[in-house]
């Protein structure tokens, strides 16, 4: 690995911020693109288990439907990519067992071996307290990706804004997610900064360190 420097990673922090005009002629190039797939992908999770999916919107007719479901805000139809993060709604023992099958597949162990590990997470995510609240716990590892997603398009020179304001239920009629397993959380606009973004000038504005950063 070949650390970036301190004030590179910086620099990406301090250049990014919430996109609210984005230039609907400029697309980010497929190899970025897919590295930032990739990078949701290699999101930390709760016991790896990946409770998310992430819905690329492709389909600009669908896009459309959903700007009416999200206060109208144009970042929806204008972006270069726009992601939808989903959640589990519940978890079961399928779905450990199937991250356990993937888990002995590439660590190359029998799946014997992992029994107390699946012990350990049917009792916490599905029969225990999280599973009571699985859909809650679900939400927080999808929230984990976006941050990590919008890092990682900081560092790539690609612009992003977190998209709140939408209205899940009718994102999950939209995409069919009704029944699925899955619903909306929240969603994540992608491309290039419009040259008159006013936005794109205005001073991050943030509290000191000393008044966020605590040291016990």
């Amino acid at each position: 690995m070949n650390p970036i420097s301190n004030e590179q990673l910086l620099d990406a922090l301090e250049w990014r911020y919430a996109t609210k005009l984005f230039d609907a002629n400029k697309k980010i190039p497929a190899a970025v693109w897919q590295t930032l797939e990739r990078a949701l992908v290699l999101t930390p999770t709760s016991y790896g288990l990946q409770p998310y999916k992430f819905i690329v919107m492709t389909d600009s007719e669908k896009r459309a439907e959903l700007l009416a479901h999200s206060w109208n805000q144009k970042q929806v139809v204008q972006c270069s990519h726009y992601v939808v993060f989903t959640a589990r709604t519940k978890m079961t023992e399928s779905d450990v067992d199937r991250w356990i099958q993937k888990l002995s597949e590439v660590r190359k162990v029998p799946v014997e071996s992992l029994n107390v590990y699946r012990g350990m997470m049917l009792g916490d995510v599905v029969h225990g307290s999280r599973g009571k609240i699985a859909h809650e716990w679900a939400t927080r590892q999808a929230y984990i990706a976006l941050g990590n997603l919008m890092t990682s398009a900081a560092l790539l020179g690609v612009d992003a804004c977190p998209m709140e304001g939408i209205v899940p239920p009718e994102y999950d009629r939209v995409l069919n997610l009704v029944t699925s397993g899955y619903a909306t959380v929240v969603a994540c606009a992608l491309g290039y900064r419009a040259e008159n973004d006013k936005y794109a000038a205005i001073p991050k504005a943030r509290f000191e360190v000393s008044e966020l950063v605590q040291k016990i």
